[in-house]
């Protein structure tokens, strides 16, 4: 039997500080934008709104918001993947 848990899988080391890539992805509804830079500047304090990009899908049904940030820690990667995955509006992040 195969086992795919996520503690099987060998993900490289980063070295804190660096350079970090988010995309959050959910319905394209009127606050989605809002209530995503809300969560990642509770993580992230020096976020502009400069600092986000957006792109709807061809229908027009989903939102994805992407960020290059400054990761101070794992921990604060970790904190800001957990706060997302815990909210309902959120389809996807990586």
């Amino acid at each position: 039997m195969l086992d795919n848990s996520l503690s099987e899988i060998n993900f490289p080391e980063l070295a804190f500080p660096c350079r970090y890539p988010i995309k959050v992805m959910g319905l394209n509804q009127n606050d989605f934008l809002d209530m995503v830079i809300g969560i990642l500047t509770r993580h992230i304090s020096y976020l502009s709104m400069d600092d986000f990009s957006s792109r709807t899908s061809s229908g027009g049904k989903y939102i994805s918001i992407s960020v290059m940030f400054m990761a101070e820690s794992r921990e604060q990667v970790d904190a800001l993947y957990k706060e997302l995955a815990e909210n309902i509006r959120v389809l996807t992040a990586f």
